[in-house]
């Protein structure tokens, strides 16, 4: 199970938000490049990046600092945020991330999603986030009537690999994941999935452990890191990777 450290863009500055909402803004650091370099060096396997200006205005606004970020680091890098056609997707891998994220553009234009498939294949992930399993979309401000857990299967008949799945009411809380919902969705879904929203101790790692043989492939850290609730080095350690 990995432990993916997670750096939020607004404006260049490494952020982090409650449940979504941009007048909960804590900023973590000015320099997002030393924090990837950071998680690195404490033995994180993969890092997660959310342009988040690019989820409210439609298209990815700090690439520059991504493309800065992916010079400075040998890790693999999933970027999501904003998002919404091909040419943007080449344009993020070009930037030397690995995984492109997909999220409003799964709900308002699945045909495409599966046009990014056939080109890009894994490199392909599709981000469900959702609020008491009902999917939100455009920067979690709008609520859609479709649910995480059919959304979910939708996307894998269309082949995508990789999903991952956020719970917006604990995003940022430091409440503790929702395993209950987490079960919901891995009882659906074939594929790996990773899973984010809540995580606050080294407890919840643990309780999220033997989710792993059930296709749990990776657990998004964000605000226990930055406020020193978690060490990445043992939460890498508990989760056995």
């Amino acid at each position: 199970m990995l432990i993916i450290p997670a750096i939020d863009l607004i404006e260049g500055r490494c952020v982090r938000l409650r449940e979504g909402r941009l007048s909960s803004e804590e900023v973590y650091s000015k320099e997002p490049v030393a924090v990837a370099e950071l998680w690195e060096l404490k033995g994180a396997k993969r890092l997660h990046i959310v342009d988040l200006d690019g989820a409210f205005e439609g298209r990815p606004q700090n690439l520059e600092v991504v493309k800065r970020i992916a010079k400075s680091i040998k890790i693999p890098i999933q970027f999501g945020g904003g998002v919404r056609n091909l040419k943007t997707i080449e344009e993020v891998l070009d930037c030397g991330v690995e995984y492109v994220i997909l999220g409003t553009i799964a709900i308002s234009r699945p045909e495409f999603v599966k046009r990014a498939v056939k080109k890009f294949g894994k490199r392909i992930m599709v981000s469900i986030d959702a609020s008491n399993l009902t999917v939100r979309v455009r920067g979690w401000e709008k609520k859609t009537r479709k649910t995480a857990p059919i959304l979910a299967k939708e996307m894998e008949r269309l082949g995508v690999e990789n999903i991952i799945f956020t719970d917006i009411k604990r995003d940022g809380t430091l409440r503790g994941p929702n395993i209950s919902q987490i079960k919901k969705m891995l009882k659906v879904v074939n594929t790996p999935l990773i899973v984010s929203g809540g995580i606050s101790s080294l407890e919840d790692i643990k309780k999220l452990k033997p989710l792993e043989k059930k296709g749990l492939f990776g657990v998004i850290v964000g605000k226990a890191l930055y406020t020193g609730r978690i060490d990445l080095e043992k939460a890498i350690t508990l989760a056995g990777n």
